[in-house]
């Protein structure tokens, strides 16, 4: 079975990087087709494919890309199972990012064939969606709990269920199911004493994933031994090819080691001099990326082994300071060459705000807006970076929408957001609208940052005696 889903994930590699390839000449309908057919082999390849395809369709769109043909309407309606429902649903939905019914197609044939992964992402924009939207559709809220609830988020499945609450206040049925709702969330929290003991099941879990990923990663060693074979008797038979070039470049990549990765770059790096095609300069850049993180990653691991070694601790200083240098030329260059790519924005103004530059990133930021998974993120960067220039007022409107457009309260970014709220209003000076976040944090987790001594500072504060 491992072996098989190896395979199947080596394929849809294969048409996933021609996708990005295609793409990068605006060939966005090819594309696309491209990402649906990666899909049919790993549909559950959200980072590799859904996501991007996504991306993909909000760029089409800003360059006038159509919506779907008749035709197409009528070819890909429905579909003989789960996953050729979905995929035909997302087919659709990457010539038409707007159209809700689209979304919802994909999330009820994920919800159907169990690729929850998939049904987690599309419900998460499926809900910002119909927040944002003028008149939010009941239809799509009792859609989203109910799909929660299939998959296991009782959290989010509370959420919706509170919206449906507020559209249909006097329903007794909606009333009693947002009840049992909550009992199955506390239930499913219940099973671990703390919550303590329920992240550290969670952190468990992420580390047995993590070994069975290296364990699947052996296995496929010798699959790409012979993938660097293959690519290498291609680039020979036809070294102009662009196709073969980012195939040799991959498969010397997937090597993980400094001499491989070396020739990978170097080869990219030629053919965009040759070519003057920067897609060829995008894809060194994040090869020289990757290959930094490992080293970072080796250090870290070496440092664990042998706390304290000075050599290995100055090594990983100068590696990290590196990596943020290579990252911001690397993200200033894509955004330079892809100005519509919203993703791309967003992290360039990350690596601009850690250098200070808030101006710059703020018109970026407000971009990356547009990106519904990016909203609020962008939102949380734009109020901080309101906050570090003196804005405060700014700060605390940008924060309260962000919190308001928001469902999940006390998840780590609704915390997150109302903590930074509260910073904005105790640096302006109001202490009592900063208390009462605070204190609404410290209910939710008294534990969070610096939250709980926050709360006794200013209350002592409004205590003390004033001096005459």
């Amino acid at each position: 079975m491992q072996e098989e889903n190896d395979l199947g994930s080596a394929k849809a590699k294969a048409f996933f990087d021609r996708a990005v390839q295609v793409a990068e000449r605006k060939n966005f309908d090819y594309a696309i087709d491209m990402y649906i057919q990666g899909l049919r082999h790993d549909p559950e390849a959200l980072e590799q494919g859904h996501l991007p395809l996504f991306e993909l369709a909000l760029h089409r769109r800003g360059e006038g890309g159509k919506k779907a043909s008749m035709v197409d309407k009528v070819k890909r309606m429905g579909g003989k199972n789960s996953l050729e429902q979905m995929l035909n649903a997302e087919f659709l939905f990457a010539k038409d990012p707007a159209h809700l019914p689209y979304a919802e197609a994909i999330l009820k044939a994920a919800v159907a064939g169990g690729y929850n992964k998939v049904a987690h992402w599309i419900a998460n924009l499926i809900f910002q969606m119909n927040n944002a939207a003028e008149k939010p559709s009941l239809q799509t809220y009792i859609l989203l709990k109910d799909s929660y609830k299939a998959i296991g988020q009782f959290d989010k499945a509370v959420a919706a269920c509170q919206h449906i609450v507020r559209i249909k206040p006097n329903d007794k049925e909606l009333a009693d199911e947002y009840k049992n709702l909550s009992a199955e969330l506390t239930m499913a929290r219940g099973k671990y004493e703390t919550e303590e003991d329920f992240r550290k099941a969670i952190k468990d879990r992420e580390q047995q994933e993590k070994l069975h990923s290296q364990a699947g990663i052996v296995k496929t060693e010798d699959y790409r031994i012979k993938a660097l074979e293959e690519a290498r008797k291609k680039i020979a038979e036809n070294p102009d090819s662009s196709a073969n070039i980012f195939e040799l470049a991959n498969a010397l990549s997937q090597m993980d080691n400094d001499e491989d990765e070396d020739d990978a770059i170097s080869l990219l790096e030629r053919s965009c001099e040759t070519k003057s095609d920067f897609s060829f300069k995008q894809r060194a850049g994040e090869l020289r990326i990757k290959q930094i993180k490992r080293k970072i990653q080796q250090a870290k691991s070496a440092l664990e082994t042998s706390p304290g070694d000075q050599q290995t601790m100055v090594e990983l200083e100068k590696l990290t300071t590196k990596l943020e240098d290579i990252e911001m030329e690397h993200y200033k260059l894509c955004t330079r060459n892809y100005p519509t790519n919203l993703r791309l924005k967003y992290e360039y103004a990350r690596h601009l705000v850690r250098n200070d530059q808030y101006d710059e990133a703020i018109p970026l930021f407000q971009q990356a807006q547009k990106d519904p998974r990016r909203k609020i993120a962008a939102m949380n960067q734009i109020g901080y970076c309101f906050f570090k220039k003196g804005w405060l007022a700014d700060a605390v409107d940008v924060y309260t929408k962000a919190i308001n457009s928001y469902e999940l309260k006390d998840d780590a970014i609704g915390k997150e957001l109302r903590y930074n709220l509260a910073l904005a209003y105790e640096q302006q000076g109001k202490t009592q609208e900063a208390l009462d976040v605070y204190r609404k944090i410290a209910q939710a987790d008294f534990k969070y940052k610096d939250v709980s001594r926050r709360v006794d500072k200013l209350r002592s504060d409004k205590t003390e005696p004033t001096s005459q």
